[in-house]
């Protein structure tokens, strides 16, 4: 949580007016999330999205990580990109589009992928990782890094028409090296379309604002299917491995 977390004006509660109500935030639930940190890393096809969500949502401090520059190629799914954009730096553009969405967050960027340490630091003071990267090397870095300091991880994976959303929490669930044990192969120009992209992202943001509001019920320990090539859809309950090099010991979380 943020040492200093904004007092909510009448400004904020109008900006969020829609969003409050039975069903949706409660007004504590929305100072929750205006005192949240949150790390998205990166910030393509499904972390522009979940990145965008949580901004407008209000959560008050919002972290990305991307390096390199924006291409042609990623506009079919990066939404906080444009073709005003192509070939600067990603990081600090999408960082001024979320800052554009609202003025109420304050918008980090970090313009390259954290290392472990960088992965741990960011854990210490974060309440939740939306891990989106496209390798598995990165996924099982943040995902050792959130279990060290018992942050909630939500993973978030797409592939063609298809996609899938996990939810992790450190020492209560199974992590992502137990359902992942080693890094599966890694196609580098995968194919996808954006679609899949957008809700697959927004999903994930969606999980993050349950469990940083403490409002409804996450999908803890589970993982979200979405075939929409086939039109299936499908949830699966994810074991813990009392063998896990990363989780199977007693892990304290904060």
């Amino acid at each position: 949580m943020l040492e200093n977390p904004p007092e909510l004006t009448a400004e904020h509660w109008d900006r969020y007016s829609r969003q409050i109500g039975p069903g949706v935030l409660s007004r504590e639930g929305q100072r929750r999330l205006a005192n949240a940190t949150a790390l998205i890393t990166r910030v393509g096809g499904m972390g522009g999205p979940a990145a965008l969500m949580l901004t407008m949502a209000g959560v008050g401090r919002i972290v990305i990580a991307h390096g390199g520059e924006l291409i042609s190629p990623d506009l079919n799914r990066q939404v906080l990109g444009s073709e005003a954009g192509l070939h600067q730096l990603r990081a600090p553009a999408f960082a001024d589009r979320l800052r554009a969405m609202n003025r109420f967050v304050d918008v980090e960027a970090i313009a390259h992928e954290p290392n472990d340490d960088e992965a741990c630091r960011l854990a210490e003071r974060c309440d939740i990782f939306l891990s989106c990267p496209p390798t598995f090397d990165e996924r099982l870095r943040l995902n050792r890094a959130a279990v060290r300091a018992g942050v909630p991880l939500i993973d978030a994976a797409q592939w063609g028409m298809s996609g899938t959303l996990a939810v992790y929490q450190p020492g209560r669930t199974a992590c992502l090296q137990c359902v992942y044990p080693e890094p599966p192969p890694f196609e580098e120009a995968f194919p996808v379309v954006g679609a899949i992209s957008s809700a697959i992202g927004s999903l994930a943001a969606l999980e993050a604002i349950k469990i940083l509001s403490d409002t409804g019920k996450p999908l803890w320990g589970k993982m979200f299917t979405y075939d929409a090539y086939h039109g299936y859809v499908g949830t699966v309950e994810l074991a813990r491995r009392d063998d896990c090099p990363c989780c199977g010991s007693t892990v304290e979380t904060r």
